[in-house]
């Protein structure tokens, strides 16, 4: 789950990680008012989106005025924002950051991730902040510092000061940065955060560290146990049908392709989708619906599936273990019905009562097409969705 990023900056004042002061402004006059408080002679309005490169996009304006803070909150409030991340259709800005502004001496870059090979937190950080971070390591990886740390305990003092130093750090600013860090190690864990970033953070003139930015994810799967974070999800900012799908407990990501996918399990899904571009293909989705979905969850999927006028063809690649192949066929069928099918629909059940499954596949009277294997069905749905035949 995404947060903005007034929300992520206030999470960081709670573990002590410098963040210039400022507001949250959802109106026109309460921009105008954060600004008044500040009494800054630069002010800066930031749009707040689940998106970065906001500043590329034309969404971060200075200020110095009151009647420059109005004139750029009225652009900006109810602007279509696109930027590399949002992909060509935009956000709409309904709310807005207005904070102080400072001299800026230096941008560095930290992060913190999971890493999945060591199983271990990896804190990033480099002197070339406020640029990609991925072109600085394609480019330069040298000028990325990473030190480990186990999950259980976070990262400790002694590795806080290494990376204080490694980014030419000194004075009272080393200090500054060993107790930031450690303190977005210890939300990164007490949160159950997926990723924290901090790109730019800034040496100012007099030597002070500032988080000029502040980006956060949290893993939805802990989400049940952290309340207070959950009630940060912004609902505007997520695609409609994942949110539908979410409600119905099924996993759905919008791709660009046109091969609609049902799939039991994130790793099949995965798979699933390798399969079809190898043959050709391009998904249209990333739609998980669990190791026990029932027919109003499938259905829910196939409308959802649907909805996407892209979609040419579906491919429904179930692998019975937990789930029952004829309970998903039962499910498969009962919602075609349901919803009615206008694109070809290839069906593949292995595992668990496939037999079974096939047969009620078979007897449907339906026009679906079987598929023994993820290779068979791949190239079944490929072939259907260019127009030609299994």
């Amino acid at each position: 789950m995404n947060i903005h990023e007034h929300q992520a900056k206030e999470l960081f004042r709670r573990y002590g990680v410098p963040v210039p002061n400022g507001g949250v402004a959802f109106t026109v006059e309460e921009a105008v008012g954060v600004a008044e408080r500040l009494m800054s002679p630069v002010t800066v309005v930031k749009a707040q989106i689940h998106a970065g490169g906001r500043g590329k996009g034309g969404g971060v304006k200075l200020a110095r005025s009151l009647d420059e803070v109005r004139a750029h909150a009225q652009a900006l409030l109810g602007m279509t924002l696109v930027t590399p991340q949002t992909g060509p259709k935009g956000r709409v800005v309904k709310r807005l950051l207005v904070e102080e502004g400072c001299e800026i001496a230096r941008e560095l870059y930290v992060a913190l991730v999971l890493d999945r090979a060591t199983g271990k937190l990896v804190v990033m950080a480099s002197t070339e902040g406020g640029v990609d971070i991925e072109a600085v390591a394609a480019r330069t990886p040298e000028k990325i510092q990473r030190a480990y740390a186990p999950v259980m305990y976070g990262l400790q003092a002694y590795q806080a000061r290494q990376l204080a130093f490694g980014l030419k750090l000194e004075g009272p600013a080393v200090n500054q940065a060993v107790a930031l860090l450690l303190g977005i190690s210890r939300l990164f864990v007490e949160q159950d955060a997926s990723q924290v970033e901090i790109n730019p953070l800034v040496v100012t003139k007099d030597n002070r560290l500032l988080a000029l930015d502040a980006k956060i994810n949290f893993d939805d799967n802990a989400l049940y146990r952290r309340g207070e974070i959950a009630a940060l999800r912004d609902p505007n900012e997520e695609d409609p049908k994942e949110a539908e799908a979410a409600q119905a407990g099924l996993s759905y990501i919008k791709l660009d392709g046109g091969i609609g996918c049902l799939v039991n399990g994130a790793g099949l899904a995965m798979a699933t989708m390798d399969v079809i571009k190898y043959y050709g293909g391009e998904p249209a989705n990333f739609l998980d619906v669990g190791g026990g979905a029932n027919k109003d969850q499938v259905t829910t999927a196939f409308k959802i599936i649907l909805s996407d006028p892209h979609v040419k063809a579906i491919l429904v690649n179930i692998f019975g273990g937990i789930m029952r192949c004829d309970t998903i066929a039962e499910g498969v069928t009962a919602a075609v019905r349901e919803v009615g099918l206008k694109v070809p629909l290839v069906v593949r059940l292995s595992g668990t009562k496939a037999a079974e499954g096939r047969a009620i596949v078979a007897q449907s009277g339906l026009s679906l097409i079987s598929a023994e294997t993820l290779d068979e069905g791949a190239k079944k749905v490929v072939a259907l969705a260019k127009g030609g035949r299994a």
